[in-house]
Parts: C-alpha cells; sequence; structure tokens
C-alpha cells in the first residue's frame, strides 16, 4: 500500500472534493443543476472505492481522503438545506457530529496501521442521506410534478439517515475500541 498515487481513484476522491463549490454555488438558483452536480460528486464516491479495491490501488492517501471527501460533501448539503430552511439545523447537527466523530475514529486507527473498513450500516446511511439531500434540493423544482411530495420523501429518508447515523456510529466506536 503506498501513500500517495496519483491514480484514477485519487482523481475521483478529489474531483469530489472540486465539485463542492459548483455545487454549493449552483443550488441556489437552479436546484436541478445543483442536484445533477451533487449526484456526480456522490456516485464517485462509490467508483472511486470500487476502482481502487478492483485494481488494487488502495493508498493511505485514498483512506484518508475519501471518507473526508464523502464527509465534506455531505456536510455543505446539510448546511446549504439548513440555510435554505428544508432541515432542521438540529438534525444537521446530530449528522455532522456523527461524521466527525467517525471520521476521527477512523483516522486515529490507520495511524496506528488499523483500518476499519466502511461496514454496512454506514454504507445504508450514506445511500439515505444521499436520497433525503436530493429530494430536499430538487423539492419545488420542475420535479413537483411527480405524484411524490420530495419534501416528504426527504424528510423520511433524512430521519431514516439519523437513525442509521447514530446506531452505525455506534458500531464504529465499540469497533475502534476493540481494535484497539
Amino acid at each position: 500500500m503506498t501513500t500517495l498515487s496519483i491514480n484514477l481513484p485519487t482523481l475521483l476522491t478529489l474531483s469530489r472534493i472540486v465539485l463542492i463549490p459548483f455545487f454549493v454555488l449552483s443550488v441556489y438558483r437552479h436546484p436541478v443543476l445543483g442536484a445533477l452536480i451533487f449526484s456526480i460528486a456522490s456516485v464517485t464516491d462509490f467508483l472511486d472505492g470500487y476502482l481502487a479495491r478492483r485494481s488494487g490501488q488502495i493508498t493511505k492517501f485514498g483512506i484518508i481522503m475519501d471518507p473526508l471527501a464523502d464527509k465534506f460533501l455531505v456536510i455543505s448539503a446539510l448546511i446549504v438545506l439548513v440555510d435554505m430552511t428544508r432541515l432542521s439545523a438540529f438534525i444537521a447537527i446530530i449528522l455532522i457530529v456523527r461524521e466527525f466523530l467517525v471520521t476521527g475514529l477512523r483516522v486515529v486507527a490507520l495511524s496506528k496501521d488499523i483500518v476499519i473498513p466502511a461496514e454496512m450500516g454506514g454504507k445504508l446511511k450514506t445511500t439515505a442521506q444521499i436520497t433525503a439531500i436530493l429530494c430536499l434540493i430538487l423539492m419545488g423544482s420542475i420535479f413537483d410534478r411527480l405524484p411524490v411530495d420530495l419534501y416528504d420523501a426527504g424528510i423520511v429518508f433524512i430521519w431514516i439517515a439519523l437513525v442509521l447515523s447514530v446506531m452505525s456510529g455506534v458500531q464504529y466506536t465499540v469497533s475502534f475500541w476493540r481494535k484497539m
């Protein structure tokens, strides 16, 4: 495992970070464009890890930066949704605190050459968060003609993400202390 190698998975991780300002700048005036940029960035989260494992290009840089890039993207979206008054600050704060807690634990573990891999609860939480964020961004847009109320769907998914966030946060913490 190398420390830093510029390869396709690393470029995808970095592209997610680069897309954040474009997402933030576009989402207020053009929610569909903002949702598209957020979706592209979210897909890179899946692709970079998949390609790194498949091609054997896993690096310490990628192990640290991939979850950080994901957190930067999601936290940016949560803050935007709070600013747009589409999401409660209370929910956003709980989700953000969990992200910092888990990322901090993973970085500390990695500093001791212990890798705490993503678990199913965290992956389901991420899927629910992404779905909620997209629904809440797109409410009131051209997709408002759908037979589903996007705001209601977004709130259901954000509550699912919140429950999964707390559960997986506890799971990561227990896993961290067992491995330490």
